[in-house]
């Protein structure tokens, strides 16, 4: 039985929890500075509004500051570890800087893990966006990045 034409009199668009075709996410790969219907990384981070383009925009300045905060911080543990593998006897050193050296590696895996949802946050080709990642780094930068020159070692984030 065909039930194509049953299905297309249908109006999703009334039913609840569903939203019409002009309530989407738009996804462009290209650079835009349009924010009708635009979702950030997730379906769920769909931007509907203005006060939600500013909240969103907002939080991604905050996740931008995030992750030099987790730089800094991990900047803080290896020199604490390092301080700490100086200060003990020589037959308990190794031991002490291969414990370091695992969360030195789980650190490494959350600061890359969150490098990469900040590029994914970029690749919204979202001029504004784009600009609060920007100003998110930053002020991050600025706020966490004392201690640090402002050169990079990896090309993403």
């Amino acid at each position: 039985m065909d039930h194509s034409s049953h299905h297309a009199a249908m109006d999703h668009g009334t039913m609840p929890g569903h939203g019409g075709m002009d309530d989407m996410c738009q996804m462009s790969m290209l650079f835009t500075w349009n924010t009708k219907n635009l979702c950030i990384v997730f379906k769920w981070w769909h931007i509907r509004s203005t006060f939600a383009l500013w909240v969103s925009l907002l939080a991604v300045v905050a996740i931008g500051m995030g992750y030099e905060a987790l730089r800094e911080g991990i900047r803080r543990y290896e020199v604490w570890a390092a301080r700490r593998a100086d200060a003990v006897p020589r037959q308990n050193k190794s031991a002490i800087t291969d414990r370091a050296h695992v969360i030195k590696s789980v650190l490494y895996a959350v600061q890359n893990f969150y490098a990469f949802m900040i590029m994914l946050i970029f690749m919204t080709y979202n001029g504004w966006v784009m600009l609060a990642v920007s100003v998110g780094a930053g002020l991050g930068y600025l706020v966490f990045g004392k201690r640090t020159t402002a050169t990079k070692d990896t090309a993403c984030h």
